[in-house]
This record gives structure tokens, C-alpha cells and sequence, in this order.
């Protein structure tokens, strides 16, 4: 089968389609783009909120070595069996 539009009408659909790859580029380069922005958020979320954990554990390790140690609990005594006897 030939071909029977004109070079207008080619011309035409042609930019159309180019138009059309061109704005789904777009939209594929805008979400791209969201995502690695919201990669990056967390990621310096993450990062701050790990470097509070870190000086919270030193801060905590600190106290613990500077407090003195706990009085160790006097023994409890032994309750002693009473011998029966038998009669």
C-alpha cells in the first residue's frame, strides 16, 4: 500500500509523536528527580537522627562510668530445716 498523505500531514503526526516522547521524558525526568529528592531527605534524616542516638549512648556510657558502683545487697540468710522427731 502507498503512502497517501501529504508531506504536511507527515510532518504533522511526526511532531505530534515527538511532542508526545518529549513531555512523557519530561515526566519521567520530574518523578526521577522527586524520587532522588526524597532518597536524599531521608537519608540526612537518618543520618541526624543517628548521630543523636550515638551522643545519647555516649552520654549514657559516661554517666554509667562516672556513677559509683551499687552497693552489693547483704546475703540473705538461709532458712535452716528443723529436724523432726519422730516418736
Amino acid at each position: 500500500m502507498a503512502d497517501t498523505r501529504s508531506g504536511t500531514e507527515k510532518s504533522a503526526a511526526r511532531a505530534r509523536a515527538q511532542n508526545h516522547f518529549a513531555a512523557s521524558e519530561q515526566r519521567e525526568t520530574a518523578v526521577r528527580q522527586m524520587i532522588e529528592n526524597e532518597r536524599a531527605a531521608i537519608a540526612a534524616r537518618t543520618d541526624r537522627l543517628r548521630k543523636l542516638r550515638l551522643a545519647k549512648e555516649e552520654a549514657d556510657r559516661l554517666a554509667a562510668a562516672s556513677a559509683p558502683a551499687p552497693a552489693k545487697p547483704a546475703p540473705k540468710a538461709r532458712a535452716r530445716k528443723r529436724a523432726t522427731r519422730i516418736s
